[in-house]
């Protein structure tokens, strides 16, 4: 998530930056429909299509982590995976790192894919079954994905970075016991072909698209791809489905979603019953972004970031509070 001082709407250097792209004018209008998170996204055409431009400040991003992002994307895309593609500047380049009066930010295009959000469409078993079956796909790829550089970080960069980033609040004694069990725990599983590479990382029903016109699933946002285990999209992505299923059904969602999975790549049942240990992974993870993202406060802040505020110290309390528990 970017700082807090990052998520507000500026339509003036959207259009700055969407100037290194090709783009029908009128179709800035289509920045009210933006939204900004871990990055800014603001929707626009271009040859009456719906793009999407996708910018953050360069202090807020790894330009090696994007570059690796990118590179998986083109990859996927070679292996005829459906996965969202990047749109060439005028000068064509795929990321600009863009001077503005507000800093530098690094940019990239990407094509809008076809379909509905799986969380905005009725979640079915076979529907399901599709989710894990195009993830086990992903992870099939993933394996044999040999890149000339591994650019995108890893777990334990997440872990080092983590670790850095705590060690100036003293009073998150908590959190960093957690990185400790965390390290120990990872350092004792299987790190091979068939239990670790690259993950999507944020393999959730708002990321997959269904096309009820081809039948097919289409994924985006490779934006906190890493290297880890394999579980570690497993759990994101059953976790999402929790949400939008009736608890009565989630047991039998999860085996569809297992099964789809297993059409295409195997996963042991021990790596399953670790689950519980990824999701502490993306608790902390998450939990530290945040941390961060509200570190700065200000005088008259805006209702709708005191409002903010609010819900994402909800969000923290629930992440910690299972910070320095034994794992299984």
């Amino acid at each position: 998530m970017l700082k807090l001082k990052y998520l507000f709407d500026n339509r003036d250097l959207a259009k700055m930056i969407l100037g290194n792209w090709e783009y029908d004018p009128s179709s800035t209008k289509m920045f009210k429909y933006y939204r900004i998170s871990s990055n800014a996204v603001y929707p626009f055409k271009s040859e009456d299509k719906v793009k999407l431009l996708r910018f953050a400040p360069c202090t807020e991003k790894n330009k090696n982590n994007i570059i690796g992002e990118l590179e998986f994307i083109k990859y996927l895309k070679l292996r005829e995976y459906p996965v969202l593609c990047t749109v060439p500047s005028k000068d064509n380049q795929e990321l600009l790192e863009v001077s503005t009066p507000w800093g530098e930010y690094f940019a990239v295009v990407f094509d809008r894919v076809a379909g509905v959000q799986l969380e905005q469409i009725d979640y079915t078993y076979d529907i399901c079954r599709k989710h894990g079956k195009s993830l086990g796909k992903l992870h099939k790829l993933s394996s044999e994905y040999k890149p000339d550089k591994e650019l995108r970080w890893s777990y334990e960069d997440v872990l080092t970075w983590i670790e850095k980033e705590l060690s100036s609040f003293s009073d998150e004694t908590l959190a960093m016991q957690e990185i400790k069990l965390l390290k120990e725990f990872f350092s004792k599983l299987p790190k091979n072909e068939q239990t670790y590479g690259m993950v999507h990382y944020d393999f959730e029903m708002d990321n997959i698209f269904y096309d009820k016109d081809t039948d097919m699933l289409n994924i985006i946002d490779f934006d906190d791809s890493m290297y880890h285990w394999y579980a570690m999209d497993i759990e994101q992505a059953l976790n999402s489905i929790v949400n939008e299923v009736p608890c009565e059904d989630y047991s039998l969602t999860r085996d569809f979603f297992i099964k789809g999975y297993r059409e295409e790549f195997s996963i042991t049942d021990e790596m399953l019953s670790y689950l519980t240990v990824f999701r502490r992974f993306a608790d902390l993870y998450g939990y530290v972004r945040v941390l961060l993202s509200t570190k700065e406060v200000w005088d008259n802040e805006p209702e709708w970031m005191m409002d903010l505020r609010i819900y994402l110290a909800t969000l923290m309390k629930d992440s910690s509070k299972h910070f320095g528990d034994l794992l299984v």
